[in-house]
């Protein structure tokens, strides 16, 4: 028999934090899971036996112990922690935005697009972007509910009909 790559030793702390995180019941099946998995193999027992005992596919074990090795107790969370972005869009840059929006479509369109004004966006001189999506546009302009097609709300004033 082989010895596992991935070994758990939990401190005494570790072992009350994961046994409270049990018993709390407000926790999510899959994590709970996690938590027994690490308390299952502190205690010695095999990934087969932890399988037995849980009701898990046999790879959950291993995942577990070596996310543990890598990131401790945070482990028994399934994400990893969210990656940090640089904004593309300062706060200069979302008021052209709104600005854009607000403004008369260009030649030959009814409306403002997500992409139009993604592309109308880079296009400005003032602002230094190589690219810009039209997600980021989409995300930008859903928190700002003042940018919302006035024809969309019925507005009729504007688009003459």
């Amino acid at each position: 028999m082989s010895r596992k790559q991935h070994v758990v030793d939990l401190s005494d702390e570790e072992r009350r934090t994961l046994e409270w995180f049990i018993s709390t019941g407000e926790r999510k099946a899959e994590d709970i899971t996690r938590a027994r998995i690490l308390l299952k193999a502190n205690e010695g027992l095999t990934d087969a036996e932890i399988c037995e005992h849980l009701g898990c596919s046999i790879g959950t074990p291993y995942r577990a112990r070596k996310n543990y090795c890598e990131r401790g107790l945070a482990a028994i969370h399934r994400r990893k922690p969210d990656r940090e972005y640089d904004l593309k869009l300062d706060g200069d840059a979302e008021a052209r935005l709104i600005k854009l929006a607000c403004s008369e479509p260009p030649e030959g369109h009814s409306r403002w697009t997500l992409h139009l004004l993604a592309d109308e966006l880079v296009t400005l001189d003032e602002i230094d972007f190589e690219s810009i999506s039209h997600e980021t546009v989409r995300q930008r302009l859903k928190k700002r509910p003042e940018t919302a097609s006035l024809q969309l709300l019925g507005d009729t004033t504007r688009t003459g009909r």
